[in-house]
């Protein structure tokens, strides 16, 4: 009974919640900024020295292309086995995690690899299996498939998760077993956003192997670091110049891929 009052007031004055809800984001972020500690005095001073740096990667040079489109193709092979390996290895675990389909116990156990999974910066990876393969390419393939699962795995249990419960109680009535609950219930409703999903991890993928490359993984980005390491600017702006083309490209592939698969 004490809050019907607080009810009645809200009602009344409807222009208090969102007022409210604005003064806490307000303060929630003033509350971050400050913990940044930024010192804007010396962003605005070191503004010659962004512009001086960005002025030493041009022109860019490209005698380095035919290296740069090497490094590219392997740095898409990484993608292609990273990302596939992951998404194998993601089916069971956010099927296990799914709470319409999985036990309490078992959600809590997939969940929690997830998290811990989510929870190692992709570097980290690189350097682990660097450690275990040496330099090179297989180290960033293996890092990539880790770093895949933690968010494929998520993705697919959010899938599986907003399948329509009405169909699957009609399977259950007219007697279908799990594996047909499954094949004709989940299956149908999940693929195409799977795959959605899928492709739009490659394409984040080639990025994230770029960054490997800095840890000796292999792919673009091993180039990329050698040249920035050696203070040949303008060789590493065709590094990125490549990767920006590829990345672009695949991007507006993937995304027309995506809205067809989602229409499906």
């Amino acid at each position: 009974m004490s809050y019907l009052p607080i009810s009645k007031f809200l009602r009344r004055y409807s222009w208090v919640s969102p007022l409210v809800i604005l003064l806490i984001v307000v303060i929630i972020y003033a509350w971050a900024l400050q913990g940044l500690q930024l010192n804007f005095e010396l962003l605005t001073s070191s503004a010659p020295y962004i512009v001086d740096f960005i002025s030493r990667l041009f022109p860019p040079d490209f005698r380095v292309l035919d290296i740069a489109i090497k490094a590219l193709i392997e740095t898409v092979q990484m993608s292609l086995w990273g990302t596939t390996i992951g998404a194998i290895i993601s089916v069971p675990i956010a099927v296990a995690s799914a709470r319409n389909v999985a036990p309490t116990w078992l959600q809590w156990l997939a969940n929690l690899l997830q998290n811990a999974v989510r929870s190692v910066p992709s570097i980290i990876l690189g350097l682990i299996f660097v450690a275990a393969t040496g330099l090179g390419a297989p180290a960033g393939t293996l890092a990539l498939s880790i770093y895949t699962i933690g968010y494929l795995a998520k993705f697919y249990q959010q899938a599986i998760e907003a399948v329509e419960p009405r169909s699957l109680e009609s399977l259950e009535v007219i007697g279908a077993s799990r594996l047909q609950i499954a094949q004709y219930g989940i299956l149908p409703q999940v693929l195409p956003l799977s795959l959605g999903y899928t492709l739009w991890m490659f394409e984040y993928n080639i990025r994230a192997a770029s960054v490997l490359g800095v840890v000796g993984a292999g792919g673009i980005g091993f180039q990329l670091k050698s040249y920035i390491d050696g203070f040949e600017y303008n060789k590493a702006t065709t590094m990125m110049l490549v990767l920006l083309v590829v990345v672009t490209v695949i991007d507006g592939f993937s995304s027309k891929l995506r809205r067809r698969l989602e229409s499906i």
